[in-house]
């Protein structure tokens, strides 16, 4: 078994600790994982081994910090983001150390995971790509439910302020994806705006 290999063995038991479970029943962040993972080799196929084990470090246990742990509002949600990005980061950085990958490498995947130099960063970027493109194709419908209470205007400037964060490559891959009609109207709403 490759370094490479046992990374991504013990990312995926790591994952499999999720107590949320998906509908076919396996944990919420495999699946994922495995979306994110996807969305990577789609937008960039010649894209080193590295960068697709990274996208699997993109929510690495995430849920041991619930949102609820940081204050409500603006301030706790950015707060909490920041945090998760350096939890997972250091975690990511272990587990790939713990796999006999070189500190190189487990570095490598840290800076990407953190969201450092995002939009001046390939790597970084290519992360911020897919689980925007995640979020688009998987997560919005429900997103947008348990925000009902959003009025249309927030919707449309949280689509904008999302999309700003995409490299034209994943604006395209975005463009196509099949989005519910409420959600297609709103995206169109956002670009036009």
């Amino acid at each position: 078994m490759t370094a490479h290999d046992r990374a991504r063995s013990l990312i995926d038991t790591a994952h499999a600790a999720d107590p949320v479970r998906a509908p076919d029943g396996r944990a919420a962040e495999l699946v994922y994982a495995d979306r994110m993972e996807a969305w990577v080799a789609k937008l960039a196929p010649a894209a080193p081994s590295l960068l697709r084990l990274a996208a699997r470090c993109q929510h690495l246990e995430r849920w041991s910090v619930p949102r609820a742990s940081f204050p409500e509002g603006k301030t706790g949600y950015l707060n909490w983001r920041r945090s998760l990005y350096t939890k997972q980061a250091e975690r990511a950085r272990e587990l790939l150390l713990a796999a006999d990958m070189s500190a190189d490498e487990a570095a490598e995947v840290a800076v990407w995971v953190s969201k450092t130099g995002l939009k001046t960063n390939p790597g970084t970027q290519a992360l911020e790509d897919a689980a925007v493109l995640v979020f688009l194709e998987n997560e919005i419908g429900a997103f947008a439910a348990q925000h009902a209470d959003y009025p249309r205007e927030k919707f449309v400037d949280i689509l904008k302020k999302t999309w700003r964060k995409l490299s034209p490559a994943a604006q395209h891959a975005a463009l196509g994806l099949d989005l519910p009609p409420a959600i297609a109207g709103l995206v169109r709403e956002a670009l036009a705006g």
